[in-house]
This record gives C-alpha cells, structure tokens and sequence, in this order.
C-alpha cells in the first residue's frame, strides 16, 4: 500500500513538472494551433521567416489594465507589426475564470481597445500556457524567424500598475526585438514576468 501510495505520488509530480516544465530561451518555441476572437485558425508555424511576440493577457487584470487603459500596447502592437512581426495576444483563462471570454466577446473587446495586435488567440483549456509555462498576464516570449524563443519573461522594468512608469520603464520586449533585429545579442534574454496568476 506505501508502495502504490509513493508510486502514484511519484507519478503526480513528474505529470506536474512535466505539465509546468519552463521552455528554455534559445530552444525552439513550442508549436501550437488555436482559434483566434474571429474563429480563424493560426499555426505558430504560419509565421515562420517572421518574429513572433506571444503576449499573455487577461483584460481583468490590473496589470494589464495598466498598459492598455492609455494605449501603450496598442502603440507598441502597432509600432512592431508595422516591422513585419507577428503579435499574438493568448488568453488561456479557463471558463468561469477571471479574464475569460468568448470568441465574440473577445472580438468586442478588441475593437473597444483599438487592439493592435495580429491575433487574439484562444486557449481555454490552458494547454499552451502550459506547455510555455506563461505565469502571469502579461508574460511575454519574442521568438525569432527561425523559431526559436530569444526572449521571455517581463513586459518591461519596473512592476507595479501604474501606467505613469511606463514612460520610466525599459520595455524588454522592444529591446529585444530591436537588438535582434540589428544583429546584436539579446539582452537580458530572460527576465522573470511580473502580473496576476493566469486564471487556468
């Protein structure tokens, strides 16, 4: 009985670290297909030869709230599509959870917020936040056009909800996608997310 007991424990935990384990910055980024707020399917791999920003977001969020309530996300998804780079905002909030919606609600919400992104992304049932290991909204991995991930973690610098520290904050998005772009290494290459728990 402790045997099947330590067994099936032992079974729990490597499902969990399995489920949990954080893809590592200069692997390949995970492949996933998802519906988006229109109900159009896209492959990660639909992007490949282009950077790729996959943003965790959850509009109930105060975190999130503070880089949307004055258009500082939308001005950076615009600034870097412009570039050529696919944005891709993913909701992994689970039905019934804080942040969830449905795919017209989603829609809505995009257009509310003038939304610069290429796609929201549906992910209710939580299986790509799993699989990248997305912490928080937002959390955020820019992925190169060869396909693999060169940055994860924080949006930017300084955590709080204030959007006055926008201003103050070095973005770690931009500026890995600016030094990438240019050649240069990208610095950090990882960082540790800041926001609310994503609502799986």
């Amino acid at each position: 009985m402790n045997m099947l007991r330590l067994t099936l424990l032992i079974g729990f935990f490597l499902s969990g670290v399995l489920l949990h384990a954080m893809v590592e910055t200069g692997s390949a980024a995970p492949e996933f297909t998802l519906l988006d707020s229109t109900g159009i399917e896209h492959s990660l791999s639909d992007f490949k030869g282009k950077y790729v920003v996959l943003e965790w977001t959850n509009h109930q969020c105060p975190f999130v709230k503070k880089f949307y309530a004055n258009g500082d996300m939308q001005s950076l998804q615009k600034k870097m599509t412009k570039k050529g780079v696919a944005w891709l905002q993913i909701l992994s909030s689970a039905e019934g959870k804080q942040g969830y919606l449905t795919a017209p609600e989603a829609e809505e919400l995009r257009k509310k917020q003038n939304v610069g992104s290429t796609a929201l992304l549906l992910d209710t049932a939580g299986v790509v936040g799993h699989e990248y290991d997305a912490r928080t909204t937002p959390h955020m991995f820019l992925i190169d056009p060869s396909g693999l991930i060169i940055y994860q973690g924080a949006i930017d610098s300084i955590k709080s909800t204030d959007p006055a520290d926008i201003a103050n904050a070095t973005n770690y998005v931009e500026l890995a996608y600016e030094n990438a772009a240019a050649g240069k290494p990208v610095d950090p290459a990882t960082t540790t997310s800041y926001g609310c728990s994503v609502k799986y």
